[in-house]
């Protein structure tokens, strides 16, 4: 699932060209793709809004709009992009959603597992979604990790997997970042030691923040809107290196499942 770095280059490369565009007529062939509200109502209300910002909350993208916000969530396979009306794309095979737009262009949602979603809100607590600050923002302290880690004896890769704890981290970051600070998966949140808190919160920082600047991670489906791929995966430390060596210290990375999920890490960096 695309995670905060891909969503950020998402939404940036929205920018351009979906604002000051008027939106018009919808299509859509799987109505599930429209959660909220019923899609005679959202075709209805969107017609004639204006894009006015595309920005990021956690894993959402949020299309400001006159009167409205289209969310849209790209879950496992979600690709969103901008064409002309009249032109096939690559991923119209899986677009279950467009939106038509003045000046001839569409914008498509195209979802294979159709696990993703558009919603039309005043606002996202429409959502009823529980989420913790922005790691890449002030409201992401040292001071609220420490807090909330010492309340908690649950292993500090799903904790960190916890959207309600920090907004916009999933297992790749993840495992980035507690590579980073020398930090076993499954360590009790609340064994961490001052200055292990303190590296991690550096850690997240950092492996969100290079993210973000190679533009994401092209591992399986995600893709920017102009169809190019992100950089990041190229620059992995420990997340999808089963048996390579540590960049750090030569051992070899192993593969675990903490959370749930496979979770990558050094055994002699990141000792429990």
């Amino acid at each position: 699932m695309p995670e905060l770095p891909e969503v950020e280059n998402v939404v940036r490369g929205l920018r351009e060209p979906l604002v000051g565009r008027v939106a018009g007529a919808l299509w859509y062939d799987w109505a599930k793709t429209i959660r909220t509200p019923d899609p005679d109502s959202f075709a209805a209300r969107i017609a004639g809004q204006t894009f006015r910002a595309v920005e990021r909350r956690a894993k959402y993208i949020l299309c400001r709009m006159d009167h409205d916000t289209l969310v849209v969530h790209l879950k496992m396979t979600g690709r969103l992009y901008v064409t002309d009306a009249g032109l096939a794309h690559p991923d119209d095979r899986w677009a279950h959603f467009r939106l038509g737009l003045d000046g001839g262009r569409e914008l498509r949602f195209s979802d294979a597992r159709k696990f993703g979603f558009v919603a039309l809100v005043a606002s996202l607590d429409e959502l009823e979604v529980d989420l913790g600050p922005e790691p890449l923002e002030g409201g992401f302290t040292q001071a609220y990790m420490r807090d909330r880690l010492s309340k908690t004896g649950r292993g500090i890769k799903a904790l960190l997997l916890d959207q309600a704890f920090v907004a916009g981290v999933g297992n790749i970051y993840a495992d980035e970042a507690l590579w980073r600070a020398r930090i076993h998966p499954m360590t009790p949140a609340n064994a961490l030691s001052t200055a292990a808190v303190k590296r991690l919160h550096s850690a997240v920082r950092a492996a969100l923040a290079d993210g973000v600047e190679f533009e994401g991670a092209s591992i399986n489906w995600y893709r920017k809107p102009d169809g190019s791929q992100g950089e990041a995966q190229n620059h992995f430390s420990a997340y999808d290196r089963t048996g390579e060596p540590c960049p750090r210290c030569g051992a070899a990375i192993e593969k675990i499942r903490a959370a749930g999920r496979g979770t990558h890490y050094c055994p002699r960096c990141q000792r429990l």
